[in-house]
C-alpha cells in the first residue's frame, strides 16, 4: 500500500458511526402497502400480465417522473434491450457506452448484435463524460448520407447510452447536444436512477427512450422489473407492442406482425411496485440524509473523500461511494476486508467492461479516469432504512 492509504480500521468506524455495528449493502424495505395489494392480486387471481396494477404502475411512474409514457418489463435488462431495439441498433452496429458500468448495459447492446465502443467516464458525475465522448468522436467518427459511422472501423456507430451512475446524473444537456450534433439518439440508462434529477428534470427526459430498474436492490423494488420511458407516443406503442409478444389486438385470435418479447411485467409484481412507488418520495429524502451524515463521518478520516452529488443534480445516491485519494488496489482491498469482516457490507465498482472477455476486442479510447476509479472506489451500506434510525 501507499503511504497515502486510508487506516481500513478509520473507514469501519466512519461508517459504523452511521449505519450501525452491521449493515447490508442495500435491503428492500415493505412496510407500506405491499402485502395488502399483492394478497389481491393473490385472492382475485390476477397475477400475470393483465391486472389493474401493470396500469396504475405505468401511470404512477409518469406522474413521478413526469416523462409521458411508461411500459413496465420484466426487469431492467430487458427494458434497455427494448430501448437499443426501437432505436434501430441492428447487426454490428456500434453503440457508444462508459465501461464502468453493470454488465446489463453491454448485454443488453450484444442481444442486438451491436459492440459496445467504450469511452471515459467524468470524476465528477461517475458517469459518461461529454469531454471525453466529443474527443472520441472527433477521433473516430464521421457523418456519411447523414449517418454516423467509425471511418477506423467502418461501423455504423449506432446509438449512445449514458449511465447514471449509482444514482447521479451525467451531464444530460452537454450529452444531449453531442448526440444531435453527431445524428446519434440517446439512451439513458437510468437503472439506477430513479428519484434522481438534473437541472430540475428528473432523469429520462433527455434520452429518446430511457430505461429503469426495480430489482430488489434498487430504491424501489417489484421483485425483479424494469420500464421503458420515453416521451415519444410512437416509441412508446411500440415498445408496449414488442413486449407484449407483439401480439395484434384480436378477441380470440392469436396473430403476431413480428418477433416479439414476453417481456410484460406480471401484475403481482406491479402491485408491489404500485406500493413502493408510494414511499418514494420518503424514501429518497431518508437515502438524501444518510449520505449527509456519511459526508459529516468522513470529513476527518484522511485520504478517503466521500463522493457528492454533481453540480445541478439533485442525486437519489443509490448506493453511497468513498474514494481513496490515490489509486491503490490493495488499499482498497483491505478497506473491503476490513469492513466486510465487521459486518459491514462493502463493495468494489464492477469489472470494467473492457476487461471483461466478451468485449476484450471492443473499440475504446482512453479509459484512464475509469482505470483509476476502478482502484479507488467503494460502495458503502446504502438501505433507505439507515437514513432513518441512526445520526
Amino acid at each position: 500500500m501507499t503511504p497515502f492509504a486510508p487506516e481500513p480500521a478509520h473507514v469501519v468506524a466512519a461508517i459504523a458511526s452511521v449505519a450501525g455495528p452491521m449493515a447490508a449493502l442495500h435491503e428492500p424495505l415493505f412496510r407500506g402497502h405491499e402485502w395488502e395489494y399483492v394478497k389481491e392480486c393473490i385472492d382475485t387471481g390476477w397475477v400475470s400480465t393483465a391486472g389493474k396494477f401493470v396500469d396504475r404502475f405505468e401511470t404512477m411512474l409518469v406522474d413521478y417522473t413526469g416523462i409521458s409514457h411508461a411500459s413496465a418489463v420484466v426487469n431492467g435488462t430487458a427494458a434497455l434491450h427494448v430501448c437499443l431495439m426501437l432505436a434501430g441498433i441492428r447487426q454490428n452496429d456500434e453503440v457508444i457506452c462508459q465501461p464502468l458500468t453493470f454488465a446489463a448495459t453491454c448485454a443488453a447492446i450484444a442481444y442486438c448484435g451491436g459492440l459496445p465502443h467504450f469511452v471515459d467516464v467524468s470524476p465528477t458525475t461517475l458517469g459518461l463524460c461529454p469531454d471525453a465522448l466529443e474527443t472520441r468522436l472527433n477521433e473516430t467518427a464521421e457523418i456519411v448520407d447523414g449517418v454516423c459511422q467509425n471511418r477506423l472501423t467502418r461501423r455504423r456507430i449506432g446509438a449512445v447510452v449514458c449511465m447514471h451512475t449509482y444514482g447521479h446524473a451525467v451531464e444530460l444537456d452537454r450529452l444531449a447536444a453531442l448526440c444531435a450534433r453527431w445524428h446519434l439518439p440517446l439512451i439513458e440508462d437510468a437503472a439506477e436512477s430513479l428519484g434522481s434529477f438534473y437541472q430540475g428534470r428528473h432523469t429520462g427526459h433527455w434520452g429518446v427512450l430511457s430505461a429503469v430498474s426495480f430489482n430488489g436492490n434498487k430504491i424501489v423494488t417489484t421483485g425483479g422489473g424494469g420500464a421503458v420511458l420515453t416521451n415519444d407516443p410512437y416509441l412508446a406503442r411500440q415498445a408496449k407492442h414488442l413486449t407484449t409478444t407483439a401480439k395484434l389486438p384480436h378477441r380470440w385470435e392469436f396473430e403476431h406482425d413480428r418477433v416479439g418479447y414476453n417481456y410484460r411485467l406480471p401484475n403481482l409484481n406491479a402491485a408491489l411496485g404500485c406500493a413502493q412507488l408510494e414511499q418514494l418520495p420518503n424514501y429518497v429524502a431518508a437515502k438524501r440524509t444518510l449520505a449527509q451524515r456519511y459526508a459529516e463521518a468522513f470529513r476527518d478520516v484522511a485520504n478517503v473523500s466521500f463522493f457528492t452529488e454533481p453540480s445541478g443534480c439533485c442525486s437519489n445516491y443509490w448506493l453511497n461511494v468513498i474514494l481513496l485519494d490515490h489509486p491503490d488496489r490493495s488499499a482498497r482491498d483491505a478497506i473491503l476486508t476490513a469492513t466486510n469482516d465487521a459486518g459491514l457490507m462493502t463493495r468494489p465498482a464492477w469489472q470494467l467492461m473492457h476487461r471483461l472477455a466478451p468485449y476484450a476486442l471492443a473499440p475504446h479510447g482512453d479509459l484512464k479516469v475509469a482505470e483509476s476509479l476502478y482502484d479507488r472506489l467503494i460502495n458503502i451500506p446504502s438501505s433507505v432504512t439507515l437514513g432513518e434510525s441512526h445520526g
